[in-house]
């Protein structure tokens, strides 16, 4: 029956990753969508090829180290990751239906957290012993840090651009940023593979430790980090254009100058992040940029109503996901499925 329930896992976790790869999707090319840059079908192959590149660059998985930690090992079993799964497709497909642009890694590391946390009161302990708090808490933190800073990034970035070119012509400048988008839209989509696939990566790890397939110090099966990418990067290219819509028009109005902005902006504070190992939301992120970017034309050029709602979307993103993981948990453990 373990094996049976791994090979569900395996199966989870990878529609997980395709679920975050077309939800996502938005993140990478919405502002190139809506400068015109690329039609939404050349923007989406362009998100996946640099989504995929990702694995044959980077190979020291310090982010799925790190969600692979969030629960202390003698809470996890086959079962928690198994019901983490299940909570966090759940409510990325919500999200996607109403066109939200949440975290797909809060509700992985929601769903994860609720899921063991259920675990420890069944065996008779408090449920927050099952949590890590020196992993968890820099997750709690970087809600409000990386958007923050991907803000301020992109506000510097924005002016700074401004600066430099603010004796061009405006035509000349239009085409050069053009080009230079899909620069930056790649290494946004590029820092969006690397960030995200390694997530799922810590999960399938540890239900293959956590299913004494391999040993906790054992190095990553091969597989994982490529079925990982490739199931992100098919996601993409199947786009999430409910989600495109909100982050390329509604937050506020792009040219290609700020979107070469937004797209920088995010693709750096990413690319920090993954090199201190933090699992951070891409979502979150390229959002906090557009709105920088937003200020430098004038307060009232974001949409602050939309951008409430989304900040709304994502306070209650892993406390959902924890309770559905948990209500899920409960289920398999009633039912006796596994067991």
């Amino acid at each position: 029956m373990v094996t049976t329930l791994l090979v569900a896992v395996v199966i989870l976790a990878l529609a997980f990753d395709y679920t975050n790869g077309f939800h996502d999707a938005a993140n990478s090319i919405a502002t190139i969508v809506s400068t015109k840059v690329l039609t939404p079908f050349q923007a989406v192959l362009w998100a996946a090829a640099f989504n995929f590149l990702a694995y044959f660059v980077v190979k020291d998985h310090k982010v799925a180290n790190f969600v692979s930690k969030i629960v202390f090992a003698e809470f996890v079993n086959i079962h928690v990751i198994l019901a983490g799964l299940i909570a966090a497709i759940t409510w990325n497909l919500t999200t996607w239906w109403f066109g939200i642009p949440s975290s797909s890694s809060h509700t992985l590391i929601g769903g994860f957290a609720g899921a063991g946390m259920t675990n420890a009161l069944y065996m008779g302990t408090s449920a927050f012993a099952a949590v890590n708090a020196h992993y968890i808490i820099p997750i709690i933190i970087y809600i409000v840090a990386a958007p923050f800073i991907g803000l301020l990034v992109g506000y510097v970035i924005t002016i700074i651009i401004l600066h430099i070119c603010k004796n061009a012509r405006p035509a000349v400048a239009e085409r050069w940023f053009k080009a230079m988008q899909l620069i930056s839209s790649g290494l946004l989509s590029f820092a969006h593979g690397t960030n995200d696939a390694q997530k799922v990566m810590g999960i399938l790890f540890l239900s293959m430790v956590s299913s004494k397939i391999i040993g906790s110090d054992s190095p990553m099966p091969e597989w994982i980090p490529l079925a990982c990418y490739s199931a992100i990067a098919l996601g993409t290219m199947s786009g999430g254009w409910k989600i495109v819509k909100t982050m390329g028009s509604k937050i506020t109005k792009i040219t290609p100058l700020e979107g070469v902005s937004a797209e920088t902006a995010a693709a750096i504070t990413l690319g920090l992040t993954e090199h201190f190992g933090i699992p951070v939301s891409t979502t979150h992120t390229i959002t906090g940029s557009i709105i920088g970017v937003g200020l430098t034309k004038r307060v009232s050029a974001v949409r602050w109503g939309v951008t409430i709602n989304l900040i709304w979307a994502w306070i209650i993103t892993i406390p959902i996901s924890a309770l559905v993981a948990g209500i899920v948990f409960a289920l398999l453990h009633l039912t006796g499925i596994g067991y």
